[in-house]
């Protein structure tokens, strides 16, 4: 039985030299963008909102594109940006995809309701901009979202939702309710109603949802809980999922082979129709 919430939702004091890992993505996100925007085929800071963060990166690949791969990233909804996540881009745009990686507002300025919606007017702007599919994947908080966006009570307009090809949800947060009992919640605000009705896993799946969930074998037990938690349930309300637990990963590292186009977790997002 779970008495420590706030440990049982930590994840860099569990993994070595955690402190290290922002700079480090910081660092190879900002050398991917450089590289990219000198070939012409990034469009930078592209405002899908009227907010400061409602803002967008988008990498095109060579020649014509699939469709659109979005990833939102992680954070607890209280921290960090786009600036971080670039080169995940690597291995989507190796497969002919457009990627696109938003910025959105944070806690506690933004409730997570509010995030959610702000979020969803990302993918509805970057689907206007490319044809195609549309493949959504989130860490973490990111997972939250896009599996929101999988909901049958989603923000998005119908049109985007019928492109909507595969969601994956990558240490995915998806029954929001054991929050209420960290210290985070003071900045997060969440109340039980809130909690509730943005927790994808209390909630029913879109039509046609096709679900992977993804974790490290070296998470934290609850995240691992989790993510088997939306595979279970949304299997049994019809949708088509797949839970997967990526051996030797832990919460900071099992995002790496986005950055892969040959990896399992690049395949499991956009393989098949």
């Amino acid at each position: 039985m779970i008495t420590e919430w706030d440990d049982a939702y930590a994840n860099a004091a569990h993994i070595e030299g955690g402190e290290d890992y922002p700079a480090r993505w910081a660092g190879a996100a900002a050398a991917f963008r450089l590289a990219f925007a000198a070939k012409g085929r990034a469009e930078l800071d592209l405002a899908y909102g009227e907010g400061a963060r409602e803002r967008l990166d988008l990498f095109r690949p060579p020649g014509g594109q699939r469709g659109v791969a979005i990833f939102a990233h992680g954070g607890y909804w209280l921290e960090f940006d786009k600036s971080y996540w670039s080169h995940l881009a690597k291995g989507a745009l190796a497969r002919g995809w457009a990627v696109c990686i938003p910025s959105y507002p944070l806690a506690p300025k933004a409730r997570v309701s509010t995030i959610t919606r702000q979020f969803a007017g990302a993918v509805a702007f970057a689907a206007d901009r490319i044809e195609g599919q549309v493949r959504l994947a989130g860490h973490s908080a990111g997972g939250h979202l896009v599996t929101r966006m999988a909901c049958a009570q989603t923000p998005l307009p119908k049109l985007v939702q019928r492109r909507i090809a595969r969601v994956l949800s990558i240490s995915g947060l998806h029954d929001l309710r054991p929050l209420l009992r960290t210290r985070m919640n003071a900045m997060l605000r969440l109340d039980e109603g809130e909690a509730t009705r943005e927790s994808a896993a209390l909630s029913r799946p879109m039509a046609r949802c096709s679900l992977v969930s993804w974790v490290g074998a070296d998470e934290r037990p609850e995240f691992i809980r989790q993510n088997a938690l939306i595979a279970n349930i949304w299997h049994g309300l019809g949708a088509e999922t797949r839970c997967e637990i990526s051996p030797g990963r832990h919460h900071f590292d099992v995002v790496d082979d986005l950055a892969d186009p040959a990896s399992r977790l690049v395949e499991a997002w956009l393989d098949g129709d």
